[in-house]
C-alpha cells in the first residue's frame, strides 16, 4: 500500500506545475491584462544589497516583485554577466570595462554596496540569475552590450525564454534579437506618440517603455489597443514623493493617464501602495 500512495505521489508530482511554474504562469496572466499594475525592480533590490547581485534579486523574490530589471555584458571570453555601467569602477573594487575583462579577472572583484562599502558579493552571471529565478519571476534584460548570441545561448540553455523581456533603447538591437526567434517579447522605449505608433508596428511589443516628456492618455490609450502594456519609470522625484509619505501625489503623477508597469529603486513601497489600492495582482 505504502508503494502504492508512494507512486501516486511522484504521478500527481508529474502532472502537477510547481510554484514556481504557477507564479510565472500567473504573470503570464497578468502581463495580458492590463487592468492590473506591475511592479519591476530596477537593478533589483539595492538599498539593502548590491546592486545586480545574487542578494538583490533573492530579495527581489522575496518581496514578490513582478520584474527583476537588469543589465547584460558579455566578457572577452563570452560569458553573459550582469554590470550597468560602461566600467566596474564605481560597483566593484575593479577597474575597467568588464568586455574586455574574462569572467576569471572579473571574480577577483568584490561588489560595492549602495554606501559604497565592499561586500563578499562577485559579479553575477545571467546564468546564475536564470537558475535562480527559473520559473519565477520575469526579468527585464536590458542589453549593455552588441554581443546578442552569448545572451541568447544561456537562455536557450537554462529554458528561461518566457521569463525573459528583452530592453533596448536601439530599434537595431531589437530587430536582431527578433530576426533570431520572433516569439521573443521585446520591450522598445519610445520618444513620441509617433515613434510608439511606430514601434507598436514594427515588434508587437508586450511592452512599451515612454518617458514622461509625452506621457499623457493618448499615447497609453494607442499603446493598449495593440494589448502591449505603457512602462513608466518612477525612479528618482517619484519615488522620493512616495518615500515621504505622499501617496496621493505620486499615484496621481504616475498613473492617472494609463500606465499600467512602475519601475522603481522602492519595490516594497510600491507593491503596498498598490496592493492597498487593489491595484496589484
Amino acid at each position: 500500500m505504502r508503494t502504492v500512495l508512494v507512486l501516486a505521489g511522484l504521478l500527481c508530482g508529474s502532472f502537477l506545475p510547481s510554484f514556481g511554474q504557477q507564479r510565472l504562469q500567473t504573470l503570464h496572466q497578468y502581463l495580458a491584462d492590463s487592468t492590473t499594475i506591475l511592479v519591476a525592480a530596477h537593478r533589483s533590490v539595492h538599498h539593502l544589497h548590491p546592486e545586480n547581485s545574487i542578494p538583490a534579486f533573492q530579495a527581489a523574490l522575496d518581496l514578490g516583485v513582478d520584474i527583476i530589471e537588469t543589465d547584460v555584458k558579455v566578457t572577452k571570453d563570452g560569458i553573459p554577466v550582469l554590470m550597468h555601467d560602461k566600467t566596474i569602477n564605481r560597483t566593484t573594487n575593479g577597474t575597467g570595462n568588464p568586455e574586455e575583462q574574462t569572467l576569471a579577472e572579473l571574480r577577483q572583484f568584490f561588489l560595492k554596496d549602495a554606501s559604497g562599502q565592499l561586500t563578499t558579493e562577485k559579479i553575477p552571471t545571467l546564468e546564475e540569475l536564470l537558475r535562480l529565478t527559473k520559473g519565477k519571476i520575469l526579468i527585464d534584460l536590458d542589453m549593455k552590450t552588441d554581443h546578442v548570441e552569448p545572451v541568447l545561448d544561456v537562455i536557450r540553455k537554462t529554458g528561461t525564454k518566457d521569463q525573459i523581456i528583452f530592453f533596448d533603447d536601439d530599434v537595431a538591437m531589437l530587430k536582431r534579437i527578433q530576426q533570431r526567434d520572433a516569439t521573443y517579447r521585446l520591450m522598445p522605449r519610445a520618444h513620441s506618440y509617433a515613434n510608439a505608433d511606430s514601434l507598436l508596428r514594427w515588434f508587437s511589443p508586450a511592452i512599451v517603455h515612454i518617458d514622461f516628456t509625452f506621457y499623457n492618455p493618448a499615447v497609453t490609450q494607442l499603446i493598449r489597443q495593440h494589448r502591449s502594456r505603457v512602462w513608466i519609470n518612477a525612479l528618482g522625484e517619484p519615488d522620493q514623493l512616495l518615500k515621504r509619505g505622499q501617496s496621493q501625489e505620486v499615484m496621481t503623477k504616475l498613473l492617472a493617464n494609463g500606465a499600467n508597469v512602475i519601475q522603481t529603486d522602492e519595490p516594497a513601497l510600491w507593491l503596498t501602495l498598490l496592493t492597498s489600492k487593489g491595484l496589484h495582482p
